[in-house]
């Protein structure tokens, strides 16, 4: 028992210095933040235990090596004098007063019996004064921007008043302005169909295929519509063209095979040299399973039917008029069933063969449920064109 409670003893004196070593390493190596929160971690329970003492020391030299540094950093920025800035200095001076708050809570700390003791400021001063000058230079500058007409600026436009909505809420027409750059950074494309081939598209099909809802592709800065809206500018099309629908006749081919197999039919006695039947250690009757070889005549019917889509998947410019991409798009739908008779022995059958002798013909699908199981992969294989696609804003 003393051995086991000497084991743990010494494990638990190894972690504590494994954990110290990494705490001075992420020090050393100018990581103070990761040092501040593994010490904070580590004194969380029992912080004046002995094992614990270095993580103290640790502790203050990380807080107070980040806090010169921020320090510095902002001192050197408030130098140049550039509203550009104005986010990073509030966002020092918000690490700065973080990293206090998150020491508070675990004070008073002790080092052999003496308070270590941490010098913490008020930054609050500060913090609202560069909150503020943050707020009216990316106001300023996200208005120029959205005033620009275009696309990338506005996306700039929305991100610089969401910021500002986040560290500074309802201030003045924020909301607005940011619907406003919602919209004018948004690429609105118009999906529509063109039928150039003779055969008729299954309305359905149709419906289906410019179901945007079911291809879940909007996102923030690209917006698809199936049905277009008066008054509205889109800024590009794409169309589906289906240039040809190509059907195979109902075809039907036959097949048939030879079954052969050996088969469990009972069984036999098992005899010695005269001809006596042998016996087991316990006196039994030896047997042995006796096999036949059966056979069976089977006749296959496989029944199938091709339809082929050849279409094009092709981006506009609204304003240009000018193409800017083609994609080819090519989608095979077979129609497969089979189905079979047997004379002879049942039991030569197995495998597949044995579920087609259970099944029967069946009605070949008309045009109509043909294109429109064709037009399932030529969905999916839309949907892929246009996850794929990038547009240039």
């Amino acid at each position: 028992m003393k051995k086991f409670l000497l084991l743990i003893t010494i494990a638990t004196v190894i972690v504590a210095c494994n954990t110290t070593k990494s705490i001075e390493k992420q020090v050393n190596n100018g990581n103070y933040d990761i040092a501040i929160n593994d010490a904070l971690r580590k004194l969380s329970n029992n912080k004046s235990k002995k094992s614990k003492q270095a993580s103290i020391l640790l502790l203050k030299n990380a807080f107070n090596k980040a806090t010169k540094r921020d320090l510095d950093r902002i001192s050197y920025l408030k130098k140049d004098a550039n509203p550009e800035n104005f986010e990073d200095i509030y966002g020092l001076f918000q690490n700065l007063n973080n990293r206090q708050e998150q020491i508070k809570p675990i004070l008073p700390l002790y080092y052999n019996g003496k308070e270590v003791k941490f010098q913490f400021s008020d930054y609050n001063t500060q913090i609202i004064k560069y909150k503020e000058e943050t707020t009216n230079y990316l106001y300023g500058k996200a208005i120029i921007l959205l005033e620009t007409d275009d696309k990338l600026n506005a996306r700039q436009a929305y991100d610089d008043f969401k910021y500002i909505d986040k560290i500074n809420p309802n201030y003045k027409d924020v909301n607005a302005l940011t619907n406003d750059a919602l919209y004018k950074g948004q690429d609105i494309i118009l999906i529509t169909l063109k039928n150039n081939t003779e055969q008729i598209i299954p309305q359905r099909l149709e419906t289906d295929l410019l179901n945007i809802s079911t291809y879940g592709l909007n996102d923030l800065w690209t917006v698809y519509h199936n049905e277009k809206v008066a008054d509205l500018n889109y800024d590009y099309n794409l169309s589906l063209i289906f240039k040809d629908i190509i059907m195979s006749p109902e075809q039907i081919k036959e097949r048939q095979i030879i079954q052969e197999k050996l088969v469990k039919d009972g069984f036999k006695y098992v005899l010695d040299r005269n001809g006596n039947v042998k016996k087991d250690s316990l006196g039994n009757d030896i047997k042995e399973d006796k096999f036949t070889k059966v056979t069976c005549e089977y006749l296959e019917t496989r029944q199938f039917k091709t339809s082929t889509i050849v279409a094009t998947a092709e981006y506009t410019d609204t304003k240009t008029k000018q193409l800017i991409d083609r994609f080819p798009i090519e989608s095979t739908f077979l129609f497969e069933h089979f189905f079979a008779t047997y004379q002879g022995d049942k039991r030569a059958i197995d495998g597949v063969y044995l579920d087609y002798i259970t099944n029967r013909v069946v009605p070949f699908p008309n045009t109509e449920q043909m294109i429109f199981d064709t037009g399932e992969d030529l969905k999916l294989r839309l949907k892929e064109i246009i996850t794929r696609y990038n547009f240039k804003g």
